[in-house]
């Protein structure tokens, strides 16, 4: 996939820097990873609605969500899966930019997708948190019904089951989910991003 030679970068009048003195706070993206069933959509809205409370400018983009529009012509095989991630990761760079703290989750199962996305980020404004959680637990959700048809091979290329999932080798936060409450792990995410002064 090439781009236009006719095309020139624009520089914006207003840079990040300005939205952070505007909004009071940094940008980043929190990066939830994880299995199905992990809790990744659960916790990254958890997250979004603490920070809301505390009048911190933020958005979450979901997985499904971005399915349903943005990435619609994308299928589950291993190019579109790998084309998914690299969109999301720019639309999250522009969230980043536009002075926001975004919640991207997606399960993101492969560690060169998530290498590439990281890439996009200046230091520190990429936090991959990575939902420790086993799959006999995620499956024992299976909040969307996908382990049972995956095991009936209704699902083709299902991350866990018919497909590998690349543990993150050094997330800058690690929840384990089958043992933390909500409270605690938005609580820790919330930590970390205090004590990097993002918030």
């Amino acid at each position: 996939m090439g781009s236009s030679k006719n095309i020139t970068w624009h520089q914006s009048t207003v840079k990040k820097r300005d939205r952070y003195l505007l909004n009071g706070h940094k940008s980043c993206v929190l990066w939830f990873t994880g299995l199905s069933g992990s809790g990744k959509s659960t916790l990254a809205n958890a997250v979004d609605n603490a920070l809301y409370q505390q009048n911190i400018r933020s958005y979450v983009l979901d997985g499904d969500n971005i399915r349903h529009g943005l990435n619609r012509d994308l299928s589950f095989g291993a190019e579109d899966r790998k084309e998914n991630i690299r969109r999301i990761g720019e639309v999250a760079k522009l969230f980043v930019d536009s002075g926001l703290i975004v919640s991207s989750a997606f399960i993101s199962p492969f560690l060169d997708d998530r290498q590439l996305v990281r890439n996009m980020f200046d230091p520190g404004e990429y936090i991959e948190i990575f939902l420790n959680c086993p799959i006999n637990i995620c499956e024992d959700r299976d909040p969307k019904g996908l382990y049972q048809k995956a095991r009936k091979g209704e699902i083709p290329d299902f991350t866990g089951i018919s497909s590998p999932y690349e543990v993150p080798n050094d997330p800058e936060i690690m929840i384990e989910t089958n043992t933390m409450t909500l409270d605690q792990s938005v609580e820790k995410i919330l930590g970390y991003l205090k004590e990097r002064k993002i918030l």
